[in-house]
Parts: structure tokens; sequence; C-alpha cells
């Protein structure tokens, strides 16, 4: 599971920084104002429409909807989808606070849906921020239950089996 977990990880961010060497078209570092900041204090609003995504193919699409189905995940049939489930995961296992494989993520249409279990409130509130702070992302519906601890686990099993045979 540890060795599957790793290759997945490694797989997504060797795929994003593939995609993001590849763009030598974007390069306007030479006519930038480094100290341009008229925009301080103003925020501007994410757009409902999300952005192309050219160098994501339908391969690499039809990849990550196949990862997301054996984590029992749901992604649409677009390739916008597939792009959003992609980043969207990558800022999840990038993140301390969210425990990314406790995390399902679920994408049709540009709505994100996180589902399974986290540590704490932040964790969750974690989650849902990088989700929604995902280009491309239309909603986001944050179904984590936040579970404290695993240590619940061991006395769990120890409590059934003491009950097992017993009717109430």
């Amino acid at each position: 599971m540890g060795k599957h977990f790793i290759w997945v990880a490694a797989l997504i961010v060797s795929s994003l920084a593939l995609a993001a060497c590849n763009d030598t078209t974007s390069n306007t570092n030479s006519t930038a104002n480094a100290n341009a900041n008229t925009s301080i204090g103003t925020r501007t609003q994410p757009s409902a429409t999300a952005t192309a995504t050219p160098r994501y193919t339908e391969e690499q699409a039809r990849d990550e909807r196949e990862k997301a189905k054996a984590n029992k995940e749901t992604v649409g049939q677009s390739l916008e989808d597939a792009w959003i489930h992609t980043k969207v995961v990558a800022k999840l296992i990038t993140d301390s606070q969210t425990p990314e494989r406790k995390i399902n993520v679920d994408v049709v249409d540009g709505a994100v849906t996180l589902r399974g279990q986290v540590d704490t409130a932040e964790g969750k509130s974690e989650a849902e921020r990088l989700a929604k702070d995902t280009d491309g992302v239309k909603s986001v519906k944050n179904e984590l239950k936040v579970v404290a601890g695993n240590s619940n686990k061991s006395t769990t099993g120890n409590s059934n089996k003491a009950t097992k045979g017993k009717t109430p």
C-alpha cells in the first residue's frame, strides 16, 4: 500500500512538473515589473469557466480515471474533470494538514466532492480550501468526517470480539 501511494504521488508530481517545464511560450519575466504592487488589497474572483489545459492529454485523463476508480473515486468523462482531479489530489498530497489517502476526491462537471476521514476540523477546512482554490473548480461539497486519532480501531476491534456471540 505504501509503495503504491509513493508511486502514485511521484507520477502525479512528475506529470505536473513535466507539463510546467514544456511551457516556453508564457515566459514573460523579461517585461515584468517586480515592484508593481498595485493589486495589493484586491482579490480577483475565480472564474466559473475552467481554463484550457492543452498539455493534458486524453491518455493522461484516462490514466487518472483508472487511478481514481481504483481508489473508489469518481471522475467525469471530460478532460477538464480529470485535470481538476489531478490538481486537487496533488494539492492534498503536498499539504501536511490533509491526509490525502484518507480523502476521496470525486469530480463531475467541475463540481468536487470530498469524502473520507480527517483527524482535525482544521484538516477538513484545509482540504475544502485547497479544492476551492483549484482552477476550474465550480463548487465543493465537503463530506469529510472528523475522526480524532486512530487509536479507536484497536479498541473497537476488541469490543466487537468481546460481544461476539452474545445477545443484547
